[in-house]
């Protein structure tokens, strides 16, 4: 049977390393798919650069066009990130007729839409398990794997650098501003960092989740979106205290009212596995119906991780390709036409529990007028620590655990004891969730 031939584009880290794995293993890869798997074309800026990695077994071109509209490519992997060329590339390989993989996150969450659409009505495959967690097989877990299952819920830690910085926090007391620069020294984040620890990255990821989890076209803008820059040492030590941890989460959950899709800094139980997550790795918990929750826990990012999905990619394509579009698992998992129009709820909307910090004077009644305020806003108390002042001060940190609270309504609460005055600066507010099996 003849090979399948593939187009390149990019051989940055993914690139490269989706090239060495193809070489290394070709021999198990083309058991598993039953035929060759081979790249015979590459795009890139740098000419000399892709030369140097392809050697004589591809061809290399400056220009992406010529890859994705070559008659003798069968499937284009798209390695090269952003929106607009990215864009434009994709749905002109999908137009004449070629087989996409991507790891492209931010691509899928803007535009899948309009791609998974343009690529039902040519019959062809968009694969893109590298764009969620990079090495962990979290698409095909959701799309093949629990397809059993009526999923409610999904959180994960889906961005390496923000992981790193506040186990960094954690475990050595430093800030957030040095250890921010301490990833940059390392490569794990980058010069501007914003995708990452503004949760952006990780409101790309839980975006593909939620609409592969509960069947509804992807909306990125919908999704709330908090970063780790203002959190404290002092919060990841009182939360420790408290028997907890804090990590940045992304979070979709099925509700009633409608779908959660969330990313922001979380307070999770120190006994919960993915709470013990640590550095650059990346953990995502999937709440089915039928099977519990269910753990998965790999290399979010780098290259070989990220190209061992890229290649499993293609193996499927491989193994795919000659069948009924018809019969071939729907990219969102469900069938296109049945996709679902449930609503993203508003962030206010949204019920979970909550870590409030707020100082106070040390007087008699302080405690009393918060606890009113939050009595009156219908929010109970679960636990509740008042720190005692230091030597010479008369304010003292008082921090509460409530029980599940709507968003709005811990807001409105947060506004009032803010004005109360025996309180002094800002309340400081954590979500908090217990991402239990039940």
């Amino acid at each position: 049977m003849k090979p399948i031939r593939i187009g390149l584009l990019g051989v940055g880290t993914v690139g490269g390393g989706t090239f060495t794995v193809l070489r290394r293993n070709r021999e198990e890869i083309t058991r598993r798919a039953g035929r060759d798997i081979v790249i015979r074309m590459i795009a890139d800026r740098d000419v000399e650069k892709a030369r140097g990695i392809a050697g004589d077994d591809a061809v290399v071109t400056a220009d992406a066009n010529e890859v994705v509209t070559h008659p003798d490519i069968d499937v284009v992997v798209e390695l090269i990130g952003g929106y607009t060329a990215a864009r434009e590339l994709t749905l002109k390989a999908i137009d004449h007729g070629k087989h996409v993989v991507t790891a492209n996150k931010a691509l899928l969450a803007s535009h899948g839409t309009e791609i998974f659409a343009a690529a039902q009505r040519k019959g062809v495959m968009i694969a893109f398990e590298a764009a969620v967690a990079g090495g962990i097989p979290i698409i095909k877990a959701l799309r093949e794997g629990l397809t059993a299952n009526r999923i409610e819920w999904i959180g994960g830690i889906i961005n390496g650098t923000s992981n790193f910085i506040l186990s960094e926090m954690r475990d050595k007391g430093l800030t957030f501003d040095t250890v921010l620069k301490q990833a940059q020294k390392l490569g794990y984040a980058e010069a501007d960092p914003t995708f990452d620890v503004e949760g952006i990255d990780a409101a790309h990821k839980i975006t593909i989740m939620a609409a592969i989890a509960f069947g509804i076209p992807m909306q990125f803008d919908k999704a709330y979106t908090e970063g780790i820059a203002k959190l404290t040492r002092e919060d990841i030590r009182y939360a420790e205290e408290l028997g907890y941890r804090i990590k940045l989460l992304g979070i979709t959950r099925r509700t009633p009212r409608g779908i959660e899709l969330r990313v922001h800094p979380t307070l999770i139980p120190a006994r919960r596995l993915i709470a013990n997550v640590e550095g650059v790795m990346n953990a995502i918990v999937v709440k089915g119906d039928a099977v519990g929750a269910t753990l998965y826990y790999g290399a979010g990012a780098g290259a070989e991780p990220t190209a061992s999905s890229v290649v499993a990619d293609l193996v499927d394509i491989a193994r795919m390709h000659t069948a009924d579009p018809k019969h071939r698992v729907p990219h969102l998992a469900f069938q296109p036409e049945l996709l679902s129009n449930v609503p993203i709820l508003e962030m206010d909307e949204v019920e979970t529990a909550y870590y409030l910090r707020l100082r106070a004077m040390d007087k008699p009644g302080a405690l009393a007028d918060i606890t009113r305020v939050l009595a009156e806003r219908g929010i109970s108390i679960d636990a509740m620590v008042q720190k005692e002042p230091s030597e010479g001060e008369d304010q003292v940190d008082i921090i509460m655990l409530t029980h599940l609270a709507v968003e709005k309504n811990v807001n409105a609460a947060i506004a009032s004891i803010q004005k109360l005055p025996l309180t002094t600066g800002k309340v400081t507010r954590i979500r908090l969730e217990e991402l239990g099996g039940k």
